[in-house]
């Protein structure tokens, strides 16, 4: 299964840029392998403007294992971050590479209509000649709001919560909180839009996100 998600984000602040307009392509696919293994495969490509003016650039991959049929999941993986950042009260930019290895586990279930997600990643950084660790926590729902037999199209509500936390000094690196509005259009295609709040140690950023996923 592979998923294409196109995040169109206003208002996205950022230092000397010259749009409050962000935007980010991402593409996320995992391939079934067999019934216990697979591949997955991601490419994140950010923006802080509509597009053209690169903030950074996300690959990712992976090979999962599955302990339970589509509910439990273990994933070890490896990404590639090149991020450009404008330096202080200038134009110009800064290129930071980073190469991070990951592991994670991710959790579904479903309490009624609702479907839960639980995913638990630890990150280790290496960031040029640094390197640092991180942990995240990811807790998404999914809330149908109509639902019909004869159709596979319904109407739902989306959230999730991911706080970031660091191992050494300035524990808390951010969090982010989602909230938007979904509508299944078939098993293989949704759209969704909403808010976004990412809060760092001493600044946030309000989003505006509208996701396409289209799945096969």
């Amino acid at each position: 299964m592979a998923a294409f998600t196109c995040v169109l984000m206003l208002p996205y602040i950022a230092a000397a840029q010259s749009s409050d307009f962000g935007n980010w392509l991402i593409y996320i696919g995992n391939k079934k392998v067999n019934s216990k293994w697979n591949i997955h495969n991601e490419v994140q490509y950010r923006n802080y403007d509509a597009i053209g003016d690169l903030e950074q650039l996300l690959l990712r991959t992976g090979v999962g294992y599955n302990l339970s049929e589509n509910n439990h999941n273990l994933l070890l993986g490896y990404g590639y971050i090149i991020s450009q950042n404008y330096i202080a009260n200038t134009q110009e930019k800064i290129d930071i590479n980073e190469h991070r290895i990951f592991q994670q586990f991710t959790s579904k279930q479903n309490i009624g209509s609702i479907s839960l997600s639980h995913r638990y990643r630890f990150e280790q950084r290496f960031v040029e000649a640094d390197f640092k660790m991180r942990l995240r926590y990811f807790l998404g729902l999914k809330i149908p709001l109509i639902k019909n037999e004869d159709l596979p199209s319904k109407l739902y509500v989306s959230a999730y919560n991911e706080v970031f936390m660091n191992t050494e000094s300035e524990v808390f690196d951010r969090n982010r909180v989602y909230l938007g509005l979904g509508y299944q259009l078939h098993k293989n295609a949704r759209i969704e839009a909403g808010y976004m709040n990412q809060l760092f140690e001493n600044s946030s950023r309000d989003q505006f996100n509208l996701i396409t996923f289209i799945s096969f």
